[in-house]
């Protein structure tokens, strides 16, 4: 797997889905719910682990970050966008897990509403 392809790929991704939603419905202006969204990657090991040492590494070189709870990491904003509709972001998020699991890795996405 070559981590910079894919890393770009997803950001690519993320932000083509977040402005195709923003353009169907709303024109392009940044209007609807107010909100955030990221992608949640589920590792298959424990971080303490060879295995789980060298995945970290991997979801480390892709941008993610432990979220609070040290079990599962996030990829805040994948599009880059600085627009603010939830929905728009979210649409983002679910194209940049899409291609997490294309190459095996266990992701999905969050959103919430601020």
């Amino acid at each position: 797997m070559n981590i910079e392809h894919v890393k770009a790929e997803l950001h690519a991704a993320a932000a083509t889905a977040t402005q195709a939603y923003l353009d169907k419905h709303y024109e392009g202006d940044d209007w609807g719910a107010c909100g955030f969204a990221w992608v949640l990657i589920e590792p298959a090991h424990k971080g303490n682990t060879k295995l789980g040492k060298a995945e970290r590494k991997v979801y480390e070189s892709l941008g993610a970050k432990k979220d609070w709870t040290g079990k599962t990491y996030q990829i805040w904003n994948p599009s880059n966008m600085g627009c603010q509709n939830v929905d728009a972001k979210h649409e983002g998020a679910a194209a940049a897990a899409k291609v997490l699991q294309g190459v095996g890795i266990e992701a999905s996405a969050q959103s919430r509403l601020d």
